[in-house]
């Protein structure tokens, strides 16, 4: 019945194998159903498109073999096999060609298998025309990058990702390939190891760079504002509303949001969040339609995500709609061997920005960093270096000056390097009494904590009580006695 029909459309002819002029972009269509052909040559051509359609794979894979394409649709479903074989062929043998699902409304399932597959986005039946035209003109970007890059992604240099090690040089290489596709990417790793900067670096090196990079901590959201955070609400729609207000998924259209902490959204907005996902689409509070958007998702979190969806915390849907991909950071004690040139470079930041020479770590001082675990990550070198370069005497920083946790620091540090001044935390006697008084220890160990939870939370500090498991008054309270600023 299908053949018949085809029959009627312009379209049987253009399927017949008809020559495209080299110097004009060119897209093949593989779609059984000819009224969606017909759509998709239609709306190509106006774009200044050639356009290739065919009905089978077969008939696809001769196409591939005649000739290169910038650019590929394929429906899942097909007489002769399936488009993920389709999707799977380009991959290997024309990666410079991205290529898009056509799926049916809802069958999301498809599409991540897709995504996971190597396709660069999706399309849901039935196609909505202004999307389509988004998707084509980011992928034709993509072709072209890929063209002038090579068909391999290379480990692009980047002086915000400090690191020469092995485990560097493999987040390097991915973040090049992530950065070349529209697949959910989930970036997994402790506090601290840089992840938004991974999800900006995958952002900034894509299609999509000239659009936003909009970055939210989903755990420094009030449970009762997400919603409007996240979609947007109308004039009215509720006590305060004064204006229309455009939500997160609307200021990142046509660029991509980065949604860290993400296993701390609550689980009402975990079923919100998976239909935008799904649907492209949202619903700003008080609107009676939803509004189509363009975005990118990556999403991060330090917490074991697989876990929390065992224990019944997250949405074992929404964690496979995130997690097509996942791109795991290493902690800094896996690669510790990037430890001065990060240090160096923290020190040369520190400086500029205090307008002083960069200090310089003596030997000793070196090797106590290379010996720390570093719970906190980079952003704990950063921390440690930042006090040592306040504390020190001149530009030399020495171990006392570091002021590590003793229980991770090197042995190498002499006798006479200990600290005396109370705040610091020098080795405990044989029964294991710590050799300042008891009063300077607690409150050393209390600033720590309180420091650590303001950072984690990006100082917010309703966030940060909540993570000490005290009342905003007590934090308050403890921030004025400790001086913290």
């Amino acid at each position: 019945m299908a053949a018949r029909a085809c029959g009627e459309y312009p379209c049987a002819a253009r399927s017949s194998g008809l020559q495209i002029p080299m110097s004009q972009q060119s897209v093949l269509v593989v779609d059984d159903e000819c009224d969606i052909r017909e759509l998709l040559t239609i709306t190509l051509g106006r774009m200044d498109l050639s356009v290739r359609a065919v009905g089978t794979l077969a008939e696809a894979r001769q196409s591939l073999a005649e000739r290169g394409f910038d650019l590929c649709f394929t429906d899942m479903r097909l007489p002769d096999g399936s488009g993920q074989t389709l999707v799977e062929l380009i991959a290997a043998q024309h990666p410079e060609t991205p290529v898009a699902m056509i799926t049916a409304y809802g069958n999301v399932d498809a599409a991540v298998n897709a995504l996971k597959a190597g396709a660069f986005d999706f399309v849901s039946k039935p196609v909505d025309i202004a999307m389509l035209r988004r998707l084509v003109r980011t992928a034709l970007k993509l072709a072209e990058e890929r063209r002038g890059a090579g068909q391999e992604p290379a480990a692009r240099g980047d002086e915000r990702l400090v690191g020469d090690s092995p485990a560097m040089q493999q987040v390097r290489i991915a973040i090049g390939k992530l950065a070349r596709n529209q697949a959910p990417v989930y970036i997994a790793g402790e506090s601290g190891v840089g992840k938004e900067l991974v999800a900006r670096l995958i952002h900034e090196q894509g299609p999509r760079a000239a659009g936003p990079f909009v970055p939210v901590n989903c755990g420094a959201i009030p449970a009762e504002l997400m919603e409007s955070e996240f979609f947007g609400h109308r004039r009215g729609s509720f006590t305060g509303a004064h204006a229309d207000k455009e939500g997160l998924f609307q200021a990142a259209h046509g660029g991509t949001l980065f949604l860290d902490e993400v296993a701390e959204l609550p689980l009402h907005m975990q079923v919100k969040l998976l239909r935008a996902i799904q649907e492209k689409a949202v619903r700003p509070i008080g609107a009676r339609e939803e509004v189509p958007v363009d975005v990118r998702i990556l999403s991060a979190t330090h917490k074991n995500l697989a876990a929390l969806v065992e224990q019944g915390q997250f949405r074992q849907d929404l964690f496979y709609r995130i997690n097509v991909i996942e791109l795991r950071v290493p902690p800094l004690r896996e690669r510790r061997g990037d430890v001065p040139r990060l240090a160096a470079h923290i020190l040369r930041q520190l400086a500029a920005k205090n307008g002083t020479p960069p200090g310089r770590l003596t030997q000793e001082a070196l090797q106590a960093l290379e010996a720390y675990d570093f719970p906190g990550n980079v952003r704990e070198l950063e921390n440690i270096l930042e006090r040592a370069m306040a504390m020190c005497e001149g530009e030399e920083i020495t171990v006392a000056d570091l002021m590590l946790p003793q229980r991770s620091a090197a042995p190498t540090a002499p006798a006479s390097a200990t600290p005396a001044t109370a705040a610091t935390v020098t080795p405990v006697d044989a029964a294991g009494v710590p050799g300042v008084p008891l009063e300077d220890y607690i409150s050393h160990l209390e600033r720590s904590a309180i420091i650590k939870a303001l950072e984690e939370s990006r100082y917010n500090k309703t966030a940060a009580a909540r993570k000490l498991g005290i009342t905003f008054r007590a934090l308050r309270y403890k921030l004025k006695k400790l001086g913290i600023d």
